[in-house]
């Protein structure tokens, strides 16, 4: 694997969040381009730092796609080359378990929880080990779904990175059609092997996950498993309004 090169623009919280929320709105970002804004120390609140990560070195386009989200003019840029490791897989390792709904999801080094519905998804290079607020959500959502007496017979996980929610979808109903769909590749193996670690039975029947490499819905298998009673897509927002109707 090439390493991946970071880079860095600092500015005040309002700032980054600003870029932020204009990043969500832009249809035709360079998905190798992700980026994350976070405070840059627990003792300084109001510091923030936006940060992107590109699988080579960026060039001026990268690091004027990164400046064009500040209106009010771009802090400098800093630019540094990783070590040859995933930075998912980096940023996930170790990463302490969650509770949400009736979920527990950890990594290898933690146990289970015998009391919940437990997931075991290692650090990965593919998004969703239940750490970030919006994997935790849809698991409260569909927890909050199923206690109000929803019942999914077919269901579809756009975006599903490590499998975790469509898994999830399948604890819950567990006579549900499942399709999970990604646009990048390496997800399949990383479901694949989550999929044996939960015991989660991979196949096109009911009760069983089938994955599919798709880039949002134009995929010919996915359209024809339709229709769908329960779609699961945590995504970024950008994407998510443009697929809105297609969903």
């Amino acid at each position: 694997m090439s390493n991946t090169w970071k880079l860095s623009l600092f500015a005040p919280k309002p700032v980054v969040q600003a870029a932020l929320l204009a990043h969500d709105l832009i249809d035709d970002w360079d998905f190798e381009l992700v980026i994350a804004g976070r405070e840059v120390a627990e003792d300084r609140p109001d510091d923030w730092v936006l940060e992107g990560w590109y699988p080579r070195k960026p060039g001026k386009a990268q690091k004027a796609a990164l400046a064009g989200l500040f209106a009010g003019g771009a802090p400098g840029i800093t630019v540094e080359e990783l070590p040859p490791d995933d930075w998912v897989t980096l940023s996930q390792h170790n990463a302490p378990p969650i509770h949400a709904g009736r979920f527990h999801v950890h990594t290898p080094d933690y146990p289970a929880d015998p009391d919940l519905i437990d997931f075991v998804i290692p650090a990965s290079q593919a998004f969703g080990t239940g750490q970030h607020k919006t994997t935790a959500g849809c698991l409260e959502m569909l927890s909050a779904m199923k206690a109000s007496g929803v019942v999914a017979r077919n269901v579809a996980d756009i975006g599903t990175g490590t499998g975790l929610l469509g898994f999830a979808a399948l604890a819950l109903w567990p006579r549900a059609l499942c399709t999970l769909t990604d646009i990048d590749p390496v997800c399949t193996g990383v479901v694949e092997e989550n999929a044996r670690l939960n015991d989660i039975p991979m196949g096109a029947g009911a009760g069983e996950a089938l994955m599919i490499v798709a880039d949002g819905t134009d995929d010919p298998l996915l359209q024809l498993r339709g229709p769908y009673d329960l779609l699961i897509a945590n995504i970024l927002a950008g994407p998510l309004v443009s697929l809105a109707p297609d969903f």
